[in-house]
């Protein structure tokens, strides 16, 4: 079992005839995605990498009957292309897209909230390498080759940090159940605890890692839930010990603003709810590994 995404998710990519769309597309249908179109405006009726092109979001999904999307749109646009994708009945998308004004994602928030939240759609990102449920489906950027299949659910707002632990776990012969990036931007669509509450309800996720960073509330916050509401283990590595305040680091989310903002409080927090804190990125797999008995 999977969270958000499995074999059967039909995939449209926002955006498609882009390059790295295009290159993207090519790399999610060698993993055995299924992508069934793309929409760009003004381009229906070409194909890429032999999937259909439509105009419209709505159009892609009444043909092809859609229900997830990959948004690869230039961030003056990326928002209306989120907002179209709820429109049409998507219930999964993510963004990909980075430099999305904070704005715009505010708007998107709202407007998604017109929506019952059994009609909701889920939106991950933006400025996110995707999500992977390993064996069965890419929507992202992530390398797929990294992931076993196993039973760890990963959640991180650093793409990069998230395939550092995939591919940790793997030369430890652990696997992934699901792989979440909710990006780095201080509005996203989802929160830890938000995917928090997916992977405990996922029977076939035993353990959950989460990576997180400096600035924002999430670890906080998530830090409470796993403590009223979490019974699996949770491991956690907080990035930026050593970054000053005030100045942005990396992600637009990274910087200290407020107290239980920096790394060293975040950890803290998330130690005294019972998460195991990785010391430092090197040992995250090595982390994982002793709690759930395959240390070497």
């Amino acid at each position: 079992m999977s969270i958000l995404l499995d074999r059967d998710s039909r995939v449209i990519v926002q955006g498609i005839t882009g390059r790295m769309a295009r290159f993207h597309t090519k790399d999610m249908l060698d993993y055995g995605t299924n992508v069934v179109g793309g929409v760009v405006p003004g381009k229906g009726g070409e194909t890429v990498e032999g999937v259909p092109v439509f105009d419209t979001v709505k159009q892609a999904v009444e043909a092809t009957g859609a229900d997830a999307s990959l948004v690869f749109v230039p961030p003056p646009f990326a928002a209306d292309s989120i907002m179209e994708a709820a429109d049409a009945g998507i219930r999964y998308c993510v963004c990909i897209t980075d430099g999305i004004p904070a704005q715009d994602m505010i708007r998107v928030k709202r407007y998604m909230y017109r929506y019952p939240k059994d009609k909701r759609m889920v939106l991950t990102g933006p400025n996110c390498a995707g999500t992977i449920s390993p064996g069965k489906a890419l929507l992202g950027i992530m390398p797929g080759h990294i992931y076993l299949p196993g039973n760890v659910g990963i959640i991180g707002r650093s793409g990069t940090l998230g395939y550092e632990a995939a591919a940790q776990l793997k030369e430890h012969g652990i696997g992934v159940s699901t792989s979440v990036g909710i990006g780095g931007d201080p509005i996203n669509g989802s929160s830890f605890r938000d995917i928090l509450e997916r992977f405990e309800q996922d029977k076939d996720t035993e353990v959950i890692a989460m990576i997180g960073e400096i600035g924002g509330p999430q670890e906080a916050e998530a830090a409470e839930y796993i403590r009223d509401n979490i019974t699996k283990p949770v491991v956690a590595y907080v990035a930026g010990l050593t970054a000053p305040k005030g100045r942005t680091m990396g992600h637009a989310g990274a910087i200290i603003s407020a107290f239980g903002e920096s790394a060293s409080e975040k950890v803290e927090i998330l130690s005294a709810a019972g998460v195991t804190v990785a010391e430092n990125p090197a040992v995250i797999g090595k982390t994982i590994a002793r709690v759930i008995g395959k240390a070497a």
